[in-house]
This record gives structure tokens, sequence and C-alpha cells, in this order.
């Protein structure tokens, strides 16, 4: 049959000495719909009840455009204080460097700003895994890496990553840091398929970065299929979702598993019962066959 491994119970995360679940869940959305501490602590143990130890958020979540930054952030920081012993439990990753209206801003001065607030926010002493959320191009990343390894050597943060850097980008950076980055946060799903094509997995490889994949169902539209390609991939993930069992979710989720470059997928969802479902895409496999047919009903045409 071919078939491909399964994912390790636990991945490294880059060269940190940090170990984080296979998958991930993600805050974008916790402090919507006014939440409540107690129904964010129910969300954060629904993901430790499914093995999922890696959380990950951002200064930016929940930001409505109006009031300040943070509001995920504190959110999650008041599920800490209520509960002490849930911060030792989890890996935890934040991100900073957007600051609206700029839209990007990772001059010095903001940068330290930005990791202080944060550390406040989420009430603790140590960020495990802190990254810059989007490039600023008018940051030279000599001074970017500065602030981010003084950050680093105070104790205020355990590892470094980017999220939705090119390669290019990746690399200057990476050249001026002493303390290399671990991760690296691209949208990736069966949808989004640039990053197996372009090179940013394969020097995600070559530089030891663990990936960690943004909207892995599409942004929700592998769950609800409406064009044509679409369809075709829904249709593909199908045949190994009805084979083996699980939801269309958890077939996109263990189609990225399955990848060498060790892609932590980032369950999106604030519904308990999604969170919980994710834990059974660690179980799924797949063979290369099916691998590339996912992969060619992405591309819309044959491969070479």
């Amino acid at each position: 049959m071919n078939e491909l491994p399964l994912p390790p119970a636990f991945r490294p995360l880059g060269s940190s000495g940090i170990a984080v679940s296979p998958l991930a869940w993600g805050m974008w959305r916790l402090a919507e719909d006014g939440r409540s501490v107690a129904d964010a602590a129910k969300l954060v143990h629904a993901a430790l009840d499914a093995g999922i130890t890696f959380l990950d958020t951002a200064d930016i979540y929940g930001f409505d455009g109006q009031e300040g930054l943070g509001d995920a952030e504190v959110l999650l920081g008041e599920v800490f204080a209520a509960e002490p012993a849930l911060r030792d439990r989890v890996v935890l990753a934040t991100k900073g460097g957007i600051l609206p209206p700029l839209p990007y801003d990772q001059s010095r001065d903001y940068l330290r700003s930005a990791i202080e607030d944060s550390l406040r926010r989420l009430q603790t002493d140590v960020i495990d895994l802190w990254q810059i959320h989007r490039p600023d191009i008018l940051a030279h990343p000599h001074e970017t890496a500065r602030v981010l390894d003084d950050a680093v050597a105070a104790g205020k943060v355990r590892a470094l990553g980017v999220s939705n850097f090119t390669t290019h980008q990746i690399a200057a950076l990476n050249h001026f840091l002493g303390e290399k980055l671990a991760t690296t946060q691209p949208e990736i799903s069966p949808l989004q398929i640039n990053c197996f094509e372009n090179g940013e997995l394969d020097q995600a490889m070559q530089l030891g970065l663990t990936p960690m994949a943004w909207s892995p169902l599409g942004g929700g539209r592998l769950t609800g299929p409406k064009l044509d390609r679409e369809m075709a991939v829904a249709s593909a993930l199908d045949v190994v979702a009805d084979a083996q069992g699980v939801s269309r979710a958890v077939a996109a989720y263990s189609w990225l598993l399955a990848h060498p470059a060790g892609i932590v997928p980032i369950i999106g969802s604030q519904k308990p019962q999604r969170i919980a479902e994710g834990a059974a895409a660690l179980k799924v496999r797949w063979t290369r066959t099916e691998w590339y047919a996912v992969l060619v009903a992405a591309r819309g045409e044959r491969l070479p």
C-alpha cells in the first residue's frame, strides 16, 4: 500500500528544545461573542483533553478596529490566573508586530513594547514562542534580530518564529539572529498549496523550522465547498475520510500531518467538540496515491 508514516506523539519546536503536540489550537476568535473566562477555560481544557498542548494566539486577535489590542490575550491570561496550573501544561505561543493603522511595525521600540504588553496581558513570566505576525518591509532585519535576541537573553521569550514571511525574509532575519528561528507560520491547507512548490517547506526542512499551518481548512471552504476546485479537493479528501471513518476536516488535518516537514495544523474552531475531534487526525493513514490525488485536485491539473 506504500502508506505514509503517522505523525509522532510530539514534535520538536525547531531546535529550541521545546516539544509540542502535532496539532495546535488557535484563538483568532476566542474573544468574540462576549465569551466568559469560564467558557474560555472550557476550550483550553477541551484542547488539553484531546492531547493538544500547543496554544497559539496573537495580540491582534479580538481587535475590532476601535478598541486596543490584546482581547484574546487578556482572556487567556484570565484563564491562567483563575487556574494557574494550566500555564505549565501548555506551550504558549503569541504574535505581534501588527499595529493598526500602520499596519506593520517591527521597529526596535515597538517590538520591545509588544513583547512586554503580551507578557502582561497573558499574566505570564515567559512566552514559549513569540512570533512576528507579518513582515515590516521598513524594518532592517538586523535591528529586529537584536530586539528578539535581547528578549530571549532576558528570559522573556524561549523561542522565536515568524508568520507570513517569504523565504528570503526568513533567511535575512535568521542570518542576523543569535537565537535562530524555531518556527514559520504560513497559510497551508489542501486549498492553499503554494508552500509545497515555492520552496517554503523545503527551506523549513533545511533550517530546521517547524511549520505551523494557519487556516488548515481553507477558511471553512473545505467544510462547505462551492466552487468546482473546492468540491474536487473535498471529494479527494472524502475518499480517505469515508474509508477511515473520520470527518473531512480531520482528513484535511491529517493530509498536512503526513508531509515530512512536520507541519502543525492550527485548529481554529472555538467549539469544544470540533477541537476534540481533531485528535483523530493522528491516526489517519495516507498512501502516496491518495495524498497526491488531493494535491492534483488542488492544482486543477495533472502533475508534470
